[in-house]
């Protein structure tokens, strides 16, 4: 009887503890744009470099919880990233466009990284671009309009979280204003160290109170809004594994109540807005391995780490398979750089060559970088349709195309297009859809995620797991 009654008092001291048992750290990684069939398309693609038939896992996917998730906003069944992202940090669904208050424009409510910081958590927020963009943003401003970027980056200083990770400020200087303060200096003023790259980072962070990482000076004058596509990026660019490993060091280093971390792979978005299927798995496999990072973490510390990784929506409406009843995203590795850098590419060739830019040597470029004619084969209509665009280029009568963050040539569309029909990966459109997005869950607190749930319940469940009052 004894033994009984004995064996019972550890079962319950057990559930008790177990029932007691808190989030110490959390991050929460957000892949904008990225849907169930983006994440299914990465491993799928890997999968085909193999040789075979079905998918390689990525880490995050592996994840033993996983739901679906509904991404509606207060104005619309499509939501922007604004919107997606308030109710992704806050709980609470806005207008498209909005950040950070209700859908009457004003009302303002705080994000899980304030119910941390209140808590006694170091806090951080990182992306892959610019950290005033909308997702990141969500995390901390209050303000109508997503495209205040001066207002928010002074929302952002005034914070007094720990830790920032991004590209750069979008619009450092207050255009209506001459005469106030950019936001480095705004940034100085407030307590924040200023680190250009990771090496910098690492030089700085031991006597920093408060960080921010951006790219270098040099890649910020090349293109400010992001860090370079994955695909695209040379040996010295910033990456979204650098900044999450700067993220976990810096946060952790400052002991306090454990910590919270946001991660936000952007880029994604970006590649699937414009409709290029190599781009964005390569960006999607890019966040993987920055989630990797957090994993490693979370293997040292499995008792006291919740990761959640999610999405504001799906871009695109990107289906794999077009008709027939065939895949064959192995096509995909014949390209080597984004869409994008191929529309600068011709632009710099014509640029370069003059009078003697001719089409022998838009074949060679396109030979080199995409495989055309070499593992790729090119059928007779797709073969007229580049002849076509490079003539119409010629002639000054080419069109350009604009997705949300970029404009393509008509040649470097007809690219874009014949890659994504050789791999049979099709596009509804440019834009947002409101199809599911994934959640995967690992560590305290991640039994939560599972079955369908909403976008607002996301930051609450994780509120939960680590003990945080929703203020």
């Amino acid at each position: 009887m004894r033994k009984i009654f004995s064996f019972t008092l550890l079962v319950l001291f057990a559930i008790l503890a177990n029932a007691q048992q808190k989030a110490k750290y959390v991050f929460y990684f957000i892949g904008d744009g990225m849907g169930v069939n983006q994440v299914n398309a990465a491993e799928t693609y890997l999968g085909a470099l193999e040789g075979r038939i079905g998918i390689k896992p990525l880490c995050f996917p592996s994840f033993p919880y996983s739901a679906f998730v509904n991404t509606q906003s207060a104005s619309s069944g499509v939501t922007d990233s604004a919107a997606g992202g308030t109710a992704l940090a806050t709980g609470s669904k806005t207008k498209n466009g909005a950040l950070g208050v209700t859908d009457d424009l004003s009302t303002e409510v705080t994000s899980i990284a304030y119910w941390a910081q209140q808590h006694g958590a170091a806090v951080g927020v990182s992306t892959s671009v610019t950290v005033d963009h909308a997702t990141p943003a969500a995390f901390y401003a209050h303000v109508p309009d997503r495209g205040m970027y001066y207002e928010i980056g002074k929302q952002m200083l005034a914070t007094d979280y720990d830790f920032f990770g991004g590209s750069d400020f979008n619009h450092p200087t207050n255009s209506k204003d001459k005469n106030e303060s950019d936001l480095y200096s705004q940034a100085a003023s407030a307590g924040y160290t200023i680190a250009r790259g990771y090496a910098d980072y690492q030089k700085k962070c031991g006597n920093a109170d408060k960080m921010i990482l951006f790219q270098s000076e040099e890649a910020s004058k090349v293109n400010r809004s992001s860090l370079p596509y994955a695909i695209d990026r040379d040996r010295n660019a910033l990456t979204l594994q650098d900044i999450t490993r700067a993220g976990i060091n810096f946060l952790n280093s400052k002991n306090k109540e454990g910590f919270f971390l946001m991660v936000e792979g952007g880029k994604i978005d970006w590649a699937c807005h414009d409709n290029d299927a190599a781009t964005f798995i390569h960006e999607l496999i890019d966040m993987d391995d920055a989630i990797r990072v957090a994993y490693e973490f979370y293997q040292q510390h499995p008792d006291e780490t919740l990761i959640v990784v999610s999405a504001d929506h799906e871009t695109g409406c990107m289906t794999l398979g077009r008709g027939a009843y065939e895949l064959h995203l192995d096509v995909l590795r014949n390209q080597q750089i984004s869409i994008e850098k191929l529309g600068k590419e011709l632009h710099q060739l014509r640029e370069k060559a003059g009078a003697k830019y001719n089409y022998a040597m838009v074949k060679k470029l396109l030979t080199q970088k995409f495989g055309f004619w070499k593992s790729v084969n090119l059928s007779e209509s797709q073969n007229r349709r580049l002849e076509k665009a490079f003539e119409r280029i010629q002639q000054g009568i080419a069109e350009m195309s604009k997705s949300l963050y970029q404009q393509d040539d008509e040649l470097a569309v007809v690219v874009r297009q014949i890659m994504s029909e050789n791999a049979m990966v099709g596009w509804v459109s440019g834009s947002h859809s409101n199809g599911y997005v994934p959640c995967f869950a690992v560590g305290v607190g991640a039994e939560q995620f599972q079955g369908r749930i909403d976008n607002t319940e996301i930051c609450m469940k994780m509120a939960k797991a680590a003990g945080w009052d929703v203020k």
